[in-house]
């Protein structure tokens, strides 16, 4: 354990709580610490990437952006995971329906990432890594989903390491029953499955990516997806019960 990386500096003694929820922008995080968590506190702020930890019904929670596309995440969450004890990561995301299944404001939660991106070479596996997301994690926030009458859709993502991409690829993952495409997930996956940690994604449709296309604004992706973030809130709370990992080296 440490209190300082590269890229988490941590500002005091409190520390993360054992569950991080990890949006991609920095002030969707601040937006969950300060209207969900009770007593937050800045633990960390390298970078603008800014860290908070609270309380959630009692149990102390974090929530820290991780930035946009896999080598951000894959940096934030090993070094969590590695070096502060982390033992679950939430990603809390927006992403683009690419599967008409996915409607605007529809929770997604990604079994597993499909990805155009290079990152898992790095294993020198002689073979295709599958990423795919905890099964204790997963089924903890279904049953929570189902508890609330949440309209979530379970299945593959597509991680992809370009936004603006002139190969137009979404539709053709689709077809083989990718509900949506977003950036982080894949990498994510990735690096939990390498430390024999737990991680999960659970996004927000953010955009339609069929027609007819849509899209919400930058405002409504900060501070209106309450329920993923809610859902998110109430698994960390759950996750308290799993047991203890510690990180492979």
């Amino acid at each position: 354990m440490t209190n300082k990386t590269p890229h988490i500096d941590l500002k005091n003694d409190i520390g993360f709580g054992k569950t991080v929820l990890m949006p991609g922008d920095p002030l969707r995080a601040k937006y969950i610490a300060d209207n969900f968590l009770t007593d937050a506190v800045l633990v960390n702020g390298i970078r603008g990437v800014n860290g908070y930890t609270g309380y959630y019904k009692g149990v102390k929670v974090s929530v820290m952006a991780s930035g946009m596309g896999m080598p951000s995440i894959g940096i934030y969450s090993y070094e969590l995971y590695k070096f502060f004890g982390i033992q679950n990561i939430i990603r809390v995301g927006s992403a683009g329906a690419i599967n008409e299944k996915a409607k605007v404001r529809d929770i997604v939660i990604g079994m597993g990432a499909c990805t155009n991106s290079n990152f898992p070479s790095q294993y020198n596996m002689n073979g295709t890594i599958a990423p795919i997301c905890d099964f204790d994690m997963l089924s903890t926030a279904k049953q929570i989903a189902d508890q609330k009458g949440l309209n979530v859709h379970i299945g593959n993502l597509y991680s992809s390491d370009t936004f603006y991409d002139d190969s137009h690829p979404s539709s053709n993952w689709g077809k083989v029953g990718c509900l949506a495409v977003e950036m982080e997930a894949a990498a994510l996956y990735c690096t939990a499955m390498r430390m024999g940690l737990r991680a999960l994604a659970i996004c927000t449709i953010s955009d339609i990516l069929y027609p007819p296309y849509t899209a919400l604004d930058a405002q409504d992706r900060e501070q209106t997806f309450t329920q993923m973030m809610e859902l998110a809130l109430d698994c960390a709370v759950e996750y308290e019960k799993l047991p203890h990992l510690e990180a492979k080296d």
